[in-house]
């Protein structure tokens, strides 16, 4: 339970008393400052807060955005301020400078100039400017002496600076006279709260095909979920499982059971967008559901990869390579997209022409989704498979996903390699920490790392993501152009031990030394695909699909604790799943000792110890983390 205080008598006629209670608060009354003051101290620690103005005029909608967003320990808006449990005392501080005149310039009215005090403040979004005829106050002038300012002002005084949601035309305002009242009233009449909530459920940035094929319905879905109690965690876990079914119907590898897989793909995408959707309708943003909705999407999509591949094995026809393949190439493209938002995150300049270029051309309304659409986001991905599954055969659908993702790759790497050599930026220390947490080194690389750090500092800014790439390439191909079993690719698996501990032995902070974690996934993946594929034997690429999808999840899961500020995995399981070279080399030794039915044994093994450590240990940290009261995030992630 939630409580909010009402400063004064509630005017006739309001409906803030229920407004708050439908939005699920304890509604107590205060008759001055003082009285405040003493309902705050007696609100028990462990519950959400929230000090709201009697006189307040608004959307259910703009209190609802205001006072119960998940996200921010501190947040106000226009006559309402509250904090969740971590900030009750930041707020209680703020409560007892309003309240004893601590803060002037915040209890005052303030003034136009002369002295008669200016109009009351109102921040009510478009709707108001429409039905006034004056335009909205600027977010954070403070203009009345409401107590819910005062003290959102004296928080932003004592640096603990409420978040101030972005209402649009929604309502929120204090007015303090009858005229004003008046207006305020016809200006909420004049906005449907209700459209303006389903309309803000929707990704803002979303692909061509979810924004028209998707969107205009799966709203009316995440609004159907929230008035019936469903959580967007429940719609997540049906949107796997729908997959899997999808999966496991596409793995009978018959005509029917190929068009019955394409369809409940697509209907596994709506309940992908319908669970985001739903959180942001109904606010229910939680760590936990961002990490199930982000790993969940890799799983469903390389789970029908898997039914595919086995569907086409029903029919005689051998696809693992191409599945391993997609596979390799959509999770290296999600790790170039990851390394460059890191090594950019916190950048403190961005002057690229290319950067200038793309700005320019989003000013143009059609290219804008041409190159949304090019880059094959998740949408077009999914839908783009389900019709080829239907229609044709699990080759001609890996095949046209392979060139798809290939151009994808392409042409995103190399406008990022562009903006990165035009740019004049300088990578923070954060930064290059989150290159080195993407690089994932073991043991091996680390300590040979130390040792070459000297050599290191005196190479050109270049040299990270060149040896990077030097030594996956030397790995990779040797593995894939040599017979099996032979010394050669033992050999470059040590070189690419070598070279990927000169990449790591300075701060990543070069113009192009986000291309280093890429570099590795590609080698890494890549090798184990070429050892796999030339083994020959039954079995050996399905078990070489494992192991890549098992240190996939690995790294995505180092992805998303960075996103969410919880650094990355413990070093003991970095160091348990022996980094990427140790990996590496692991595998490479394996294919040069044992037959080639006894390498594919080795790697089911190895696949399903990488799969226990990595799942059990995020898991653990996961649960742990929601159930800590660790703060609530929404990772867009990649655009459906």
């Amino acid at each position: 339970m939630s409580t909010a205080i009402l400063t004064g008598q509630p005017v006739p006629g309001s409906s803030i008393e229920a407004d708050l209670r439908s939005l699920g608060f304890d509604v107590r009354i205060a008759s001055d400052a003082a009285a405040a003051g003493a309902l705050l101290a007696e609100v028990p620690a462990g519950q959400r807060v929230a000090v709201v103005d009697a006189r307040f005029v608004g959307h259910e909608h703009a209190l609802r955005l205001g006072l119960t967003d998940p996200r921010f320990p501190l947040a106000a808006i226009p006559g309402a301020v509250t904090a969740q449990p971590a900030a009750r005392r930041a707020l209680a501080l703020a409560m007892d400078r309003a309240t004893a005149g601590g803060n002037t310039a915040a209890s005052e009215p303030a003034t136009t100039g002369g002295t008669e005090p200016a109009a009351p403040e109102a921040v009510t979004g478009d709707a108001l400017e429409a039905v006034s005829g004056e335009a909205p106050a600027p977010v954070g002038t403070l203009l009345t002496g409401a107590l819910a300012d005062r003290v959102a002002a004296a928080l932003s005084a004592d640096g603990s600076d409420p978040h101030r949601p972005d209402l649009g035309s929604l309502v929120a305002t204090v007015p303090d006279d009858p005229q004003t009242r008046n207006e305020a009233r016809q200006a909420v009449a004049a906005v449907d709260d209700e459209a303006v909530r389903l309309k803000s459920a929707v990704k803002a940035r979303d692909g061509f095909f979810t924004t028209y094929c998707i969107s205009p319905y799966s709203r009316y879905i995440a609004r159907w979920c929230a008035r019936r109690g469903l959580t967007p965690n429940q719609v997540t876990t049906a949107s796997l499982v729908t997959a899997l079914i999808a999966a496991a119907c596409a793995a009978t590898g018959t005509r029917p059971g190929f068009v019955a897989a394409g369809v409940l793909l697509l209907a596994s995408f709506v309940l992908d967008c319908t669970d985001g959707q739903l959180a942001r309708y109904s606010l229910q943003y939680s760590t936990l559901g961002a990490w199930l909705d982000a790993t969940f999407d890799r799983a469903k999509e390389y789970a029908y990869y898997a039914g595919l591949a086995l569907g086409a094995a029903r029919g005689g026809d051998d696809v693992w390579a191409l599945a391993l393949g997609a596979m390799v190439l959509q999770t290296c493209r999600h790790v170039v997209d990851f390394s460059f938002n890191e090594a950019n995150h916190d950048a403190t300049a961005n002057t690229s022409p290319t950067a200038a270029l793309s700005g320019r051309l989003d000013s143009v309304g059609w290219t804008v989704w041409v190159r949304r659409m090019i880059v094959l986001p998740i949408g077009e991905r999914w839908a783009m498979i389900a019709v080829l599954t239907a229609l044709t055969t699990p080759r001609i659908t890996f095949y046209a996903l392979l060139i798809g993702c290939s151009f994808a790759a392409t042409y995103t790497t190399a406008g990022r390699v562009l903006r990165s050599l035009t740019r004049k930026a300088r990578r923070t220390d954060r930064a290059a920490r989150a290159l080195a947490d993407l690089a994932d080194s073991g043991p091996l690389a680390e300590r040979l790392a130390g040792a070459l750090k000297p050599v290191a500092r005196r190479l050109p800014g270049f040299t990270a993501p060149a040896v990077a790439l030097l030594g996956g390439t030397a790995v990779t191909a040797t593995a894939a152009l040599t017979g099996f079993g032979g010394p050669w690719p033992v050999l470059a698996a040590l070189l690419y031990v070598l070279t990927s501990a000169l990449a790591v032995a300075r701060p990543l902070k070069g113009p192009l030394d986000w291309l280093v974690p890429p570099f590795l996934r590609a080698a890494e993946y890549g090798t184990v695909l070429a050892l796999a594929a030339g083994a020959g034997v039954n079995g050996a690429l399905p078990a070489a699909y494992g192991l890549v999808a098992a240190v996939a999840y690995h790294h995505y899961d180092t992805v998303y604790r960075i996103r969410g500020d919880a650094g990355a995995p413990p070093p003991w399981l970095v160091r348990a799943t022996g980094g990427h070279e140790g990996r590496t080399l692991a595998v490479v030794v394996l294919a040069a000792l044992l037959t080639a039915s006894q390498f594919a044994v080795a790697l089911t093994v190895l696949a399903v110890a990488v799969a226990l450590l990595v799942l059990l240990e995020s898991i653990r940290f996961w649960v742990t983390a929601h159930r800590g009261g660790a703060p609530a995030v929404h990772d867009e992630g990649e655009p459906a």
